[in-house]
């Protein structure tokens, strides 16, 4: 089926989702059968094929092997990352999926990981005014499957550092900021989740510090990604650049509430947030 005999105009990932249908239904495939075949459930085969979920490397590669397409799926989501997200953010996310610890400190809007999806629509509308829905919402389906990588039976480990600033913008409107102090409390509670908030009366403890991300592998390697330049941010992997970043990082989580007085502090926020 193209663009056209669907009626409507297709973003990247909906043609990646009409793709992998159009083939399973003609490997006389059901969502249950390819889901078994990728090792993926057929809620999440729905959601691929509807667009409204970023697919994976594994289940791209998944795809090639059960329908024997010789990594045509593989290089389609290689187009659609480059389409949904900025191409500097790509090996970023990459790496992400591989890493095993997860560092994180978020100055004044919260980690795309952690991101609700009405918060993650305000950002991306703010940040792209004349941008038509469906691309928004493109954008919005990629970010979203950042959460998938919290979702494998063994999740990263996560610590997010978090500045006070990062719950008082208000992104979206009071009721989008509810919802995504809600998500906040929610992953709080998760094993392996651990969030701490630096609060306004630090002073300038964080003040200075721009944010970035130390991702660990099970090599015992760590890299440093930072939003330290005009457009985009970048990976470094320097030994003397990661032990800054590891002790900012220190020094930033010991400025910062304890995880159960931080919990305290987002449910003190949502009120604030709920009429």
């Amino acid at each position: 089926m193209s663009d056209g005999e669907s009626g409507q105009s297709l973003n990247p990932l909906e043609r990646f989702g009409l793709e992998v249908r159009e083939v399973r239904r003609g490997r006389k495939l059901t969502q249950k059968q390819l889901g078994r075949a990728v090792g993926y459930t057929d809620g999440y085969i729905s959601k691929v094929e509807a667009g409204a979920l970023m697919p994976s490397e594994k289940f791209a590669h998944g795809c090639d092997l059960a329908f024997g397409t010789h990594g045509l799926f593989a290089r389609l989501l290689r187009r659609v990352e480059e389409g949904e997200h900025p191409s500097w953010f790509v090996p970023y996310l990459q790496l992400e999926w591989k890493a095993v610890r997860i560092l994180d400190f978020s100055a004044t809007s919260i980690m795309g990981m952690l991101q609700a999806e009405e918060y993650a629509r305000a950002i991306f509308r703010a940040g792209h005014p004349r941008e038509a829905a469906e691309v928004i919402q493109g954008k919005v389906a990629a970010r979203m499957s950042r959460h998938e990588v919290l979702e494998r039976e063994q999740p990263p480990m996560l610590w997010v550092v978090l500045h006070e600033s990062c719950l008082r913008t208000v992104v979206g409107g009071p009721s989008v900021m509810a919802g995504q102090m809600d998500h906040l409390i929610s992953m709080s509670g998760r094993p392996g989740v651990d969030l701490q908030v630096i609060p306004f009366s630090s002073g300038a403890a964080a003040a200075h510090t721009l944010p970035f991300t130390l991702l660990a592998f099970d090599d015992n390697t760590t890299v440093l990604y930072a939003d330290d330049v005009p457009k985009g941010g970048r990976i470094y992997r320097s030994d003397d650049a990661v032990r800054t970043a590891v002790e900012n990082f220190d020094r930033l989580r010991a400025h910062a509430l304890s995880p159960d007085d931080s919990v305290t502090l987002m449910k003190a926020v949502h009120k604030e947030y709920t009429p």
